[in-house]
């Protein structure tokens, strides 16, 4: 892991609830994912450790519904709906955001949040 020495590197965990927009027959949820454990985790630019084959969000489409709930490009998809996201290929990650009889996804996301520590503790003195 890279960081700087002294500097408390925080990942914060939240939970987003995106309500997937109807467009035809399609629910649109607004962002693209990058990641699996059959994909390159190297390739991956939000890959921590660069071993790290976790879910990245890669693409937030401006006004779609994921930034509206709040989702920002490189949270890590913890889980979608209760699912375990940490062990699933692209395909299985892909087919989970996108079921058909689901308009509300619930995502459980990690957020690396270095400056905002920072600002709190800077606060607090």
């Amino acid at each position: 892991m890279s960081f700087i020495p002294g500097q408390p590197v925080t990942a914060v965990v939240q939970r987003i609830e995106i309500q997937k927009l109807r467009e035809g027959d399609n629910l649109i949820l607004g962002f693209s994912i990058g990641g699996g454990i059959d994909q390159d985790a190297s390739q991956n630019p939000f890959s921590e450790d660069k071993a790290d084959k976790g879910i990245y969000v890669t693409r937030v489409s401006k006004g779609g519904p994921a930034e509206v709930a709040g989702l920002r490009i490189g949270d890590k998809i913890m889980q979608v709906n209760g699912w375990d996201m940490t062990m699933v290929t692209h395909d299985q990650a892909r087919k989970r955001l996108t079921k058909k009889k689901e308009d509300v996804v619930r995502l459980l996301i990690t957020r690396k949040s270095l400056e905002e520590t920072v600002r709190h503790s800077m606060m607090q003195h």
